[in-house]
């Protein structure tokens, strides 16, 4: 999780946190639907990943069954302690962290995942170009990201985070949008809000 949501204790939100269809991927068909996307989003040979947010690790956890390196961070000790658990044995390392600065050093990465933080960031359009600047040549993000409910929704659309990925996106670069919301298998039935995927190559 990222400094700007330090405030809500998700230490105390660790153990019950999988406990969500789309969470802990604990449903078979659940989980194949991720694992079905995951695969179209990352590169096709083992990629360095590094995920943001990582949460108890089950994206994490995804991306390395399909041959991939990761590194986690996250800023609550106890997901990260969930995540260390559920990959044991895997190539993989977790760094207690913020997501918006993670403390990776001079490492590059293939890919930057983040799913369901940058709408918390008071400055995505910073954010955004910090993650690019994680990234190896022809590296990507992808984020998985929407916006909730329907009286006061939170979140953010997915025109706007094309448009703050624009000025990061050169002229070989691309970004493309993933529409998540009428898949049901994702979240565990079918959902009304706007939930999508986005892949860009700065």
């Amino acid at each position: 999780m990222s400094e700007s949501v330090a405030n809500f204790d998700w230490d105390a939100e660790a153990a019950a946190f999988d406990e969500q269809p789309d969470h802990g991927l604990r449903d078979p068909e659940i989980r194949r639907a991720w694992a079905d996307r995951l695969r179209t989003w990352l590169p096709a040979g083992a990629a360095d990943v590094l995920d943001l947010g990582c949460g108890t690790g089950t994206l994490s956890l995804l991306a390395a069954e399909q041959g991939h390196r990761v590194t986690g961070v996250d800023l609550s000790p106890a997901m990260i302690d969930l995540a260390r658990a559920k990959l044991a044995g895997r190539d993989a390392a977790f760094l207690e962290g913020d997501a918006t600065a993670p403390p990776v050093g001079e490492q590059r990465f293939d890919v930057v995942l983040v799913r369901h933080v940058l709408w918390s960031l008071p400055d995505p359009a910073r954010v955004l170009r910090h993650w690019c600047d994680l990234l190896r040549p022809g590296g990507r993000l992808v984020l998985i990201e929407g916006r909730w409910g329907t009286v006061s929704p939170v979140g953010i659309p997915a025109d706007r985070l094309t448009e703050l990925l624009a000025p990061l996106v050169s002229g070989t670069g691309h970004v493309r949008v993933e529409r998540l919301s009428e898949d049901p298998l994702l979240w565990g039935g079918p959902v009304a809000d706007e939930r999508y995927a986005v892949v860009a190559v700065p």
